[in-house]
């Protein structure tokens, strides 16, 4: 898999990849696939895989289906993903993640990466409290 390989069209898949593209969008109540899972179809193991793996972690679970979007999307900006920012931004945005709660998400990431990093650097020992 090429980090310029060109999405897999749906009239251009292979019908295992048909298979998981249709369990997408019945999944997702759409018709439209997006660009990750159209570049992971050039290897269609992974594909399997990694939407029974999103598949399972995203459905139905003890979290609502924003606020795991938004734990998503922080993990993605610690990461610097840009993509995965815009796809589960989008996802928040129609699960009801307001301007307000978006700034306060990113207020969190700024204190959570700056404390981490003075908590790592000064090598806390951790309170006994907290054990």
């Amino acid at each position: 898999m090429s980090a310029n390989a060109t999405p897999i069209e749906y009239v251009s898949a292979s019908p295992a990849v048909r298979a998981v593209y249709d369990d997408i969008m019945a999944t997702r109540n759409t018709d439209w696939v997006n660009n990750y899972w159209k570049i992971l179809a050039h290897h269609p193991p992974t594909l399997r895989r990694m939407w029974a793996n999103s598949k399972e972690v995203m459905g139905a679970g003890a979290l609502d289906p924003l606020t795991k979007e938004l734990i998503y999307m922080a993990v993605s900006i610690t990461n610097g993903c840009r993509y995965c920012i815009a796809s589960h931004g989008f996802a928040a945005r129609h699960k009801g993640m307001t301007p307000q709660q978006h700034a306060e998400l990113v207020a969190i990431v700024g204190l959570a990466n700056e404390t981490n990093r003075h908590a790592f650097a000064l090598d806390l020992p951790i309170d006994e409290r907290f054990r």
